[in-house]
């Protein structure tokens, strides 16, 4: 059966051999007097993979190395699907080594050996509200949306007049008044004379 692993989007090519490799992480306490030991089970330890096989052609080479060590450098976790990992938790991995090796005793063959270990990807982030009710946050939110309205609707009206002294139009309108009177006391003057002084 042919072998064909996918790291990430990429069909792993010419594989020759894969293993994996799962093991659990025991603390083992001494118990005096008594022969033997108690281990404290601190859960599975992360599954290995290794994947060797070779590349022949100098094209070939090119292509798998800047794939590969692209994703090496990257440096970020990548979802692995393989017959190998069947039955485990493994979605996730990253890259932990990679060898590359040529040999003068094969020309134009490129020897692989990559090992890949297990990574899940990193919980979700805490829920810093906790249990609050947020349908404040949704009224407050109403409510500063209506404001920003009301504040755009008032720029909208332009420039609203000066409305602290009324009086300013008046009196420039009884200037006209009062230029246009200033002679009336001498033209009444006779009048006054002929009337006499009411006093």
């Amino acid at each position: 059966m042919t072998v064909k692993p996918v790291l990430g989007d990429w069909e792993v090519p010419a594989i020759e051999w894969i293993g994996a490799q799962d093991r659990r992480a025991w603390v083992e306490l001494a118990v005096p007097g008594r022969q033997g030991s108690l281990f404290q089970d601190l859960d599975g330890a992360p599954t290995r993979v290794a994947i060797a096989g070779s590349i022949f052609g100098d094209e070939r080479r090119d292509e798998f190395l800047d794939e590969l060590r692209g994703k090496f450098q990257a440096g970020e976790p990548v979802t692995f699907v393989a017959d190998i990992v069947t039955a485990t938790a493994v979605q996730y991995v990253v890259i932990e080594e990679l060898r590359i090796e040529e040999s003068a005793a094969r020309p134009g063959e490129t020897a692989y050996f990559v090992l890949l270990r297990e990574s899940p990807p990193p919980p979700p982030p805490p829920d810093l509200l906790g249990g609050l009710d947020t349908s404040l946050l949704d009224q407050a939110g109403g409510f500063l949306d209506s404001v920003t309205g009301a504040l755009s609707l008032i720029d909208g009206l332009g420039s609203l007049p000066d409305i602290t002294d009324p009086t300013a139009p008046l009196t420039s309108a009884l200037d006209g008044v009062t230029g246009a009177t200033a002679g009336l006391g001498d033209a009444l003057g006779p009048l006054v004379e002929i009337f006499g002084s009411s006093e």
